[in-house]
């Protein structure tokens, strides 16, 4: 099994934002989206299927839209993760209601991690992210060289 090399990447001032909750926390990702709506015009939001419709309507907003989490949007929203084509996730999961999508969701977690962007799991996390000086500004961070990883599996 071949070690994982990394490199550096840089997150663009503009920020594409995956916005996700559960169904009992929609109504709380609502509400704080609402609050930093004029932070969150800055950035390029996409979220998964319910979630999308209700923020667009929300916040007068465009909002990219995924399929429902249940049916493979936490997937899509993933893969795009993987593709670099999302640079922070805002996941208000519900700790107390078991998911029937569960694996899904870890997944997601685990993806979001492995290419080192910044989530949120909560209000005040989601808060303490959108407040950073490095929410308005290009940052280095680190992800896997996937191009070494690829020539040393030849």
């Amino acid at each position: 099994m071949s070690r994982i090399s990394f490199t550096q990447a840089t997150l663009p001032a503009r920020k594409r934002i995956a916005l996700v909750a559960h169904d009992h926390c929609k109504s709380f990702l609502l509400d704080w989206c609402e609050r930093q709506r004029e932070r969150l015009r800055q950035h390029q939001l996409l979220a998964t299927g319910t979630t999308g419709l209700l923020l667009g309507q929300r916040l007068e907003l465009p909002v990219e839209s995924m399929i429902s989490g249940p049916l493979g949007g936490d997937q899509q929203i993933g893969a795009r993760i993987a593709e670099q084509r999302v640079d922070m996730l805002v996941f208000f999961w519900d700790p107390f209601e078991p998911q029937p999508h569960d694996p899904d969701i870890k997944a997601l977690l685990r993806v979001a991690a492995v290419w080192n962007i910044p989530v949120a799991c909560n209000e005040s996390s989601a808060d303490y992210l959108l407040s950073s000086s490095l929410m308005e500004r290009e940052h280095s961070y680190r992800i896997p060289d996937y191009q070494t990883y690829l020539a040393g599996r030849r």
